[in-house]
């Protein structure tokens, strides 16, 4: 790969879902016949990898960023049951099935720890002091002066009755 001019060059798990997809490619050049759809599902999915990590990885808020990731991770997992298919109908190989497989847990971990590193960004709990806990006394609310009313023993009538026999509750006009 060339020089990073993109920061999703930077990634690590970018970098290998290339070398994933090129894999893959090259491994599908000779299926055909019966296993034709699943060469096709699986290109698309392979490829759904890495660009689902370069557009999440330029989204701006992390929601969308993560969401993005994640369906990189679906579809990494797409893969693998797809070469399990292929690997059980003698469309690829033993070898070549478990180095692809270990790509993909290598790529899926990767996205996982990227998610999971987004979904818990937080503030130091040492910045405001959060881990003193403060004893509140009723001194310190501001309502504590003012005229507390008695509770009334028994509910308001109501406005509005029922209407009986047609006729309106509302005053005539």
């Amino acid at each position: 790969m060339t020089q990073p001019i993109f920061d999703h060059d930077r990634l690590d798990v970018y970098r290998l879902s290339i070398d994933y997809v090129a894999a893959s490619f090259a491994i599908a050049k000779n299926l055909n016949g019966l296993h034709r759809h699943a060469r096709d599902q699986w290109l698309r999915a392979a490829q759904s990898i890495p660009l689902n990590i370069a557009e999440g990885n330029g989204k701006r808020s992390l929601k969308d960023r993560n969401r993005f990731l994640d369906i990189a991770r679906g579809s990494a997992l797409e893969c693998v049951s797809i070469q399990d298919i292929l690997s059980a109908t003698d469309g690829l190989d033993d070898g070549s099935h478990g180095e692809l497989k270990r790509m993909l847990r290598r790529i899926v971990s990767m996205l996982t720890r990227l998610i999971g590193r987004a979904d818990v960004v937080s503030e130091s709990r040492k910045e405001y002091n959060a881990a003193i806990e403060y004893e509140y006394r009723d001194a310190e609310y501001e309502y504590e002066h003012e005229q507390e009313q008695p509770e009334p023993s028994r509910a308001p009538e109501p406005v509005l009755r029922p209407l009986l026999d047609g006729q309106s509750n509302f005053p005539a006009r």
